[in-house]
């Protein structure tokens, strides 16, 4: 996505080698109506998958996914929450839940989902801002396993390829669409993958 890419050299940070930040349009400062293009664009990707549900995390996901879910015409959208690990409450048996390691901020969270959000049988787009080691996606798509569902795609605004996550997924038989892949970056120099390859 060309307007994407455009918009990560312009108003986008790259730090040492390993983090960009897009927090003044994607996670912190929300451009409204370029989250609607980006979700025009997941819906051109996904064109030919049933969405019964959209599912990602908090918090920075659930702005892209509520524009994708208008391209999709409205299906729901879900999102699980992330907790310190070890926080339990008493009702745990009401959440699918996982326990993900964030490569990225070396934390671990316990992921959750009241179970009365995802059925068996949905068909589920998972939708996330970033996708670098995967930890968020893999989560995500446990939990719809555990529920019994079915991920039809998984879908990235930018992929950091270089962290292994997009590589990962696909190599386990998901539909990975992430909108910029970024092969590299070096010395504040951002690289994306040409498209189509």
């Amino acid at each position: 996505m060309e307007a994407l890419k455009n918009k990560i050299l312009h108003e986008g940070q790259a730090i040492g080698s390993e983090i960009i930040k897009v927090d003044s349009f994607l996670n912190q400062q929300i451009d409204a109506q370029f989250m609607y293009e980006i979700g025009d664009e997941f819906k051109q990707r996904f064109q030919d998958k049933q969405v019964d549900k959209i599912l990602t995390i908090e918090a920075s996901g659930i702005a892209i996914a509520v524009c994708t879910s208008k391209s999709f015409a409205y299906p729901p959208v879900v999102f699980a929450k992330k907790a310190a690990a070890g926080e339990v409450s008493e009702t745990e048996d009401a959440f699918y839940s996982y326990i993900a390691k964030s490569l990225t901020k070396d934390t671990t969270s316990h992921v959750k989902l009241a179970k009365k959000f995802l059925s068996a049988g949905d068909n589920v787009l998972i939708i996330d801002d970033l996708l670098a080691y995967g930890e968020a996606a893999l989560a995500l798509c446990d939990i719809v396993k555990q529920a019994g569902a079915h991920v039809v795609g998984i879908g990235a605004v930018i992929e950091k390829e270089f962290q292994g996550g997009g590589t990962l997924l696909r190599e386990s038989g998901y539909a990975v669409e992430s909108l910029a892949i970024i092969e590299k970056i070096e010395d504040g120099k951002i690289t994306f993958k040409p498209d189509n390859l």
